[in-house]
């Protein structure tokens, strides 16, 4: 079961290094346009903050990557527990400021993970 959660926990580093990739260097272009639903204006005045947010997507991810390598099985636990807890806040306090699909693409994938990491 154990590499269940350890999978899943992956996708959710995967996601958050893709929303960096998409904030710090995609914000402005084609897709981060779309994904984000923004105007070429709106973006290019709101890129730094983006780009700030994106940072902070790949600090999550990689405090997940940290548990997932980490030689400790109990700290290893309590690594990808806490980096998954922080992803789930991220993703409530999104769902409800800008967006509820953040609930559904972020959050919702933590918790699961963050459930088969504790019945792992």
């Amino acid at each position: 079961m154990i590499w269940i959660a350890n999978l899943l926990v992956a996708l959710v580093a995967a996601l958050h290094v893709f929303f960096l990739i998409l904030e710090m260097f995609l914000w402005t272009k084609p897709l981060g346009l779309k994904v984000f639903r923004q105007t070429p204006e709106k973006a290019e005045i709101s890129k730094v903050l983006a780009a700030n947010q994106g940072l902070y997507n790949g600090f999550l991810a990689a405090g997940l990557v940290w548990g997932l390598v980490h030689g400790n099985p109990a700290f290893a636990f309590q690594i990808k527990a806490f980096f998954l807890l922080c992803v789930i806040v991220a993703g409530l306090y999104g769902a409800a400021t800008v967006s509820r699909r953040i609930l559904f693409v972020q959050a919702l994938p933590a918790a699961i993970a963050l459930i088969a990491l504790y019945f792992a």
